[in-house]
């Protein structure tokens, strides 16, 4: 594992003595028709009008960085099959080579190559019986294509898709989708904290979500890689991404994650929360698996819809925040510096501190930086409801 180390975030801004979140990013979304793309294919039109669709995680609008981005995934031929996968409806091989009028061994071969290769498109099954399902952009693809077990399998072709990738994520295309469903993800408390906190929950445990699986394997942060790609790294650990049961093995299977031990798991996410990272748990049930990365506020793109364009996210609400004892704080400002999700502004000079609620995850970084005892204790949310894995998300 990457060295451990505690570096700065880019979203939290030191000036006048006041330590604090950057101003919200504004959008620069500019939707489009696909008749503004007269010299792009109808194939390629067609597709990123299916990723479009609300139904994929409220989809990505045509705009020009969408547009770029699906020219880029997908060559022509590949677009032409893509178009057939409707969300939450997939087809066997078969099924897109009648729809095409194109030979079955052609059809399978492409498929093979963005279900192996690219890693767009998700294969359930095995042989003539394998069903091709589309997932949405972000999360989905954007996980899939960059599950790396190094660095330097990267190719050319994804490094360009990261520069492409985050060109789109800056429009803030994602600020706009906020469903009702219940939220994929919870951050947790850091572990010396919720250990010793007699109303945690089982899923407030890692230990005890851990449990629930078999299998797991390691792969790189996507959303760190993309950032250091593109010029921003955060310098923090790359490899703390745990894929869990049977995707563990699938992506094992890929060679796309390295098998580790339970133990290894909770010694990288112990390792990654003393660097200053949040682990987080998925809503899904443990019989299709899933994953647990621990994110910074200033590379994950969950956090940075909160973080840096002031939007709430898809994440579930804390069972625990921070209580503040203003008697008993120095206003030094290290729990500011900490905070991933720039819920906490200090003033060291006028000695104030506001905590912003609507942005706090519960993850306690602020208590574990602060060196004044009892200033900071993080105290139960009442009528908390436990956090259940027992839904697929929004893959489907």
């Amino acid at each position: 594992m990457d060295k451990a180390v505690k570096s700065g975030n880019r979203l939290i801004r030191v000036k006048g003595g006041i330590i604090g979140p950057c101003d919200p990013r504004p959008g620069s979304l500019k939707t489009k028709n696909r008749g503004d793309y007269p010299d792009v294919s109808r194939a390629h039109l067609d597709a990123a009008e299916l990723y479009a669709d609300e139904r994929l995680a409220g989809g990505i609008p045509l705009c020009d960085e969408s547009i770029a981005l699906i020219c880029h995934l997908f060559t022509e031929e590949e677009a032409l099959l893509v178009r057939h996968l409707k969300p939450g409806a997939p087809l066997t091989a078969s099924a897109l080579a009648e729809a095409e009028h194109r030979s079955i061994e052609e059809v399978k071969e492409s498929l093979r190559v963005l279900s192996e290769e690219k890693n767009i498109l998700v294969r359930l099954g095995e042989g003539d019986a394998a069903l091709y399902l589309t997932v949405p952009i972000l999360p989905g693809v954007f996980e899939l294509t960059m599950a790396r077990r190094s660095v330097d399998t990267l190719t050319d072709w994804h490094r360009r898709f990261c520069e492409l990738f985050e060109t789109l994520f800056e429009t803030g295309y994602t600020t706009g989708y906020n469903p009702a469903t219940p939220p994929p993800i919870k951050y947790l408390t850091v572990g010396k904290i919720v250990k010793s906190n007699p109303v945690a929950m089982p899923s407030d445990k890692l230990e005890e979500v851990f449990s629930r699986y078999q299998s797991f394997g390691l792969t790189l942060c996507a959303c760190r890689m993309t950032e250091k790609i593109v010029g921003r790294g955060c310098g923090k650990p790359l490899d703390v991404c745990i894929t869990l049961g049977p995707l563990a093995e699938m992506s094992i299977k890929k060679g796309n994650s390295r098998r580790i031990t339970v133990k290894d798991a909770l010694e990288i996410k112990a390792e990654a929360e003393a660097s200053g990272l949040v682990t987080w748990i998925e809503n899904q049930d443990p019989k299709l698996g899933g994953t647990s990365c621990s994110c910074c506020g200033d590379c994950c793109h969950f956090m940075r819809r909160v973080s840096e364009f002031n939007m709430p996210g898809r994440i579930a609400p804390p069972h625990f925040v921070p209580r503040i004892n203003l008697d008993a704080c120095a206003f030094c400002g290290k729990c500011a510096l900490a905070c991933p999700m720039g819920a906490i502004t200090v003033d060291t000079v006028d000695r104030q501190f506001n905590h912003n609620l609507s942005r706090c995850i519960g993850c306690a970084q602020c208590a574990g930086a602060c060196d004044k005892s009892g200033s900071i204790e993080m105290e139960a949310v009442p009528r908390y409801q436990e956090f259940v894995q027992d839904r697929m998300g929004y893959f489907l």
